[in-house]
């Protein structure tokens, strides 16, 4: 259980939420494991499938509190709100931003500096810490050109020259990728980036967790009443969850990228999780997803300190404070929207 920016998550397993006068109780079989006013709330969100009480529900709708149920996964599932109020106003003010290049831009280059930020600490975490193992000038050489381009992105006028140099950038990321891989190395070489099938073992692991990581950005969006479909860099196209396709940009490397190579580097996933398919395709074995899958949750369990808020959060409960503070921004709550930039 943890409060963060008046959102209540609930996120212990087999929890059940009822209503004790004006307050949310979260039990837990037969045990209260803590209870919350509803006074101070803007929205509940929970993955305990266990559900939650119609008296709680009722209470909700009539304060307008946002309840939110997610998957065990984290993938959206449904939520139960009041009459029509504060979603409407958020939401036209997003399509009216989307429609507007200018103000797209203003919001999406945030995402890309978060993005080239969060990869520029990793290079430069990792010659501090396997030096003798990597190219250290070639991190640096690299590092420095990142550092260029989140000045230019300040500078760009339009959106594709955003795309432009967000794609030159992970271009020259990637050239790296296969030094940051340590351990099995002839089961997980790394030579480029492919997808739609992934063609290695890297690749199969990369869309993985970008899928995941997707998923968790669209339930985000989702809870704070922000369309996961109207996005400001990435292009509205049918079926495309272009706002989370943006708001994971910033996660991408500090989140999925890492997650990926500690699974190889502390050698979790092998080379034997892994078939491939007569079209060419690279798939895990149902005993490797099921590996991954499980590190995927325990990672979302880790505490950090979220670097804008200076609060102690867990992994994967970060989609949803920058989901949060993208909706406050929209609001006019904040001057501008914090990407999550990692120290």
């Amino acid at each position: 259980m943890r409060k963060l920016l008046n959102t209540l998550f609930v996120t212990t397993p087999e929890t059940y939420l009822a209503l004790d006068g004006e307050n949310i109780v979260i039990k837990k079989e037969d045990t209260n494991l803590g209870r919350v006013p509803l006074h101070n709330l803007e929205s509940i969100v929970t993955t305990g499938y266990l559900g939650a009480s119609p008296a709680l529900m009722r209470k909700c709708a009539e304060k307008n509190i946002g309840l939110t149920f997610l998957t065990r996964t984290g993938k959206f599932g449904s939520r139960v709100t009041g009459g029509t109020t504060g979603n409407v106003i958020l939401r036209k003010k997003q399509y009216r931003i989307s429609d507007n290049e200018e103000d797209s831009l203003a919001i999406a280059r945030h995402f890309i500096i978060g993005k080239l930020y969060n990869q520029r600490w990793m290079l430069e975490r990792i010659t501090r810490d396997n030096s003798f193992r990597v190219d250290v000038e070639r991190f640096k050489q690299i590092s420095g050109e990142l550092k260029k381009y989140i000045e230019d992105i300040r500078q760009v006028n339009d959106l594709e020259s955003l795309r432009g140099i967000e794609g030159q950038a992970a271009n020259r990321y990637f050239l790296l990728f296969d030094q940051m891989i340590l351990q099995q190395k002839q089961d997980f070489g790394f030579y480029g980036r492919n997808r739609r099938p992934p063609l290695d073992n890297v690749n199969a692991m990369l869309s993985l967790a970008y899928t995941l990581l997707a998923q968790e950005c669209a339930a985000a969006l989702e809870t704070v009443g922000l369309d996961p479909y109207v996005g400001f860099m990435h292009q509205d196209r049918p079926g495309r969850i272009s706002l989370a396709l943006d708001l994971m940009e910033e996660l991408r490397g500090i989140y999925a990228d890492r997650f990926v190579l500690t699974l190889i580097n502390k050698k979790v996933i092998t080379g034997k999780d892994f078939l491939k398919k007569e079209s060419g395709a690279v798939i895990l074995t149902d005993d490797g997803r099921r590996k991954f899958f499980q590190q995927w949750q325990e990672r979302k369990q880790e505490q950090i300190q979220h670097p804008f808020l200076g609060e102690k959060i867990n992994w994967g409960l970060v989609p949803y404070a920058q989901a949060l503070l993208l909706s406050r921004f929209l609001r006019d709550d904040l001057d501008g929207y914090p990407p999550f930039l990692w120290k």
